[in-house]
């Protein structure tokens, strides 16, 4: 039976110890979906925001987000991550738009937080920089999609 590893024998909070863990390759890759209007799509797609190219500050945004996961969620440990992309795919026949997060590092913990903040960070700027059109978008459908390294070793989402 599993037991949660942020609590210690007292039930109490509890940042857990990595200290004896080997470092090993670490990676992680997370997605979610921001469901726009089709006008956001057309005007993405055009290059008509006011406020810029969306997907070039979103994804700075992403990447700051993942790098800073740990000053947000209190127990994950901060991590010197090696590599994080973020990447955007407009679904237009679904009206939605992609975001994935990548993140990578050589380490003694995962960084599926990293990955999961990030997406959730590019999400929102996306959202930030188009409620004036949209007001009504709305995000779904964050998840981890895979993992690689550490005790567990590979993990996919099943679909």
């Amino acid at each position: 039976m599993s037991t949660f590893s942020h609590l210690d024998a007292g039930g109490e909070a509890n940042m857990v110890d990595v200290s004896d863990k080997d470092v090993t390759k670490r990676e992680a890759t997370a997605e979610g979906f921001l469901y726009v209007s089709e006008d956001v799509i057309r005007q993405i797609s055009e290059s008509k925001i006011a406020k810029g190219d969306v997907f070039a500050v979103a994804r700075v945004a992403g990447i700051q987000g993942a790098k800073r996961c740990a000053d947000l969620i209190p127990l994950c440990h901060p991590l010197a991550l090696s590599k994080v992309d973020i990447n955007f795919d407009i679904q237009a026949d679904q009206n939605r738009i992609q975001a994935t997060c990548y993140c990578k590092l050589s380490g003694k913990t995962g960084v599926e937080m990293e990955a999961l903040t990030g997406v959730n960070v590019a999400l929102l700027t996306l959202f930030d920089m188009c409620k004036a059109i949209d007001p009504g978008m709305h995000m779904e459908g964050v998840r981890v999609l895979e993992k690689k390294g550490g005790k567990t070793g590979y993990w996919q989402f099943d679909t």
